[in-house]
C-alpha cells in the first residue's frame, strides 16, 4: 500500500470540495510480506520524504513527525493499535 501526503490547498473550482493536495509532503509504504518480516506482524514500513527543490525523496528520519526508524519496522510501533485489523489505520469499502 502507497500513503502520498500532501499540504492542502484551498480548492477554488469546487465548492464542494474545500480543499485539494497542494504541495507533496512524503509517501509511505506498507508491504505485506509474513516471512520477510515476520517480528513485525507480517509488514514492512518505508517512509520517504520528497524534496522540492531537487524533485527528489530522501528516506525519513527519527527527525521526522512521527519519527522514522532506520529499518522496515519504522511503522511498527505506530500502527500496533490496529493490530486487530491487520496493522491497517485505513478502512477499504467493499469493491
Amino acid at each position: 500500500m502507497a500513503k502520498i501526503h500532501w499540504s492542502p490547498k484551498k480548492n477554488k473550482m469546487d465548492p464542494g470540495q474545500p480543499t485539494q493536495p497542494g504541495v507533496l509532503l512524503n509517501i509511505d509504504f506498507m508491504v505485506k510480506n509474513s516471512k520477510r518480516f515476520a517480528d513485525s506482524g507480517g509488514w514492512g514500513w518505508g517512509a520517504f520524504d520528497y524534496e522540492p527543490a531537487t524533485d527528489t525523496f530522501t528516506p525519513s528520519t527519527l527527525v521526522d513527525n512521527p519519527p522514522q526508524g532506520n529499518d522496515a519496522k519504522r511503522g511498527y510501533a505506530c500502527h500496533t493499535v490496529a493490530k486487530n485489523r491487520d496493522y491497517v489505520f485505513t478502512a477499504y469499502p467493499k469493491r
